[in-house]
């Protein structure tokens, strides 16, 4: 259950990273940014989606320990 609910919660943050990338790349389209913006907001927003993947990863493994525990 908790591998299950920790995958799930990897899917919404790759799901986030897609939209964000999408509307970067559509403000680029548009003229509201330049590529150069465009590469280092992907950038950032790739930093937060490892960042909060591995997040989740240590919150499952924190989980396991104790279900193991008991």
């Amino acid at each position: 259950m908790a591998k299950n609910m920790a995958e799930q919660s990897r899917v919404s943050i790759r799901n986030v990273r897609r939209d964000a990338n999408d509307e970067l790349k559509k403000a680029e389209k548009d003229g509201e940014m330049s590529e150069d913006d465009l590469k280092r907001a992907e950038d950032e927003v790739q930093k937060l989606t490892d960042k909060y993947v591995e997040e989740v990863n240590t919150v499952l493994e924190a989980k396991e320990s104790e279900i193991l525990e008991i």
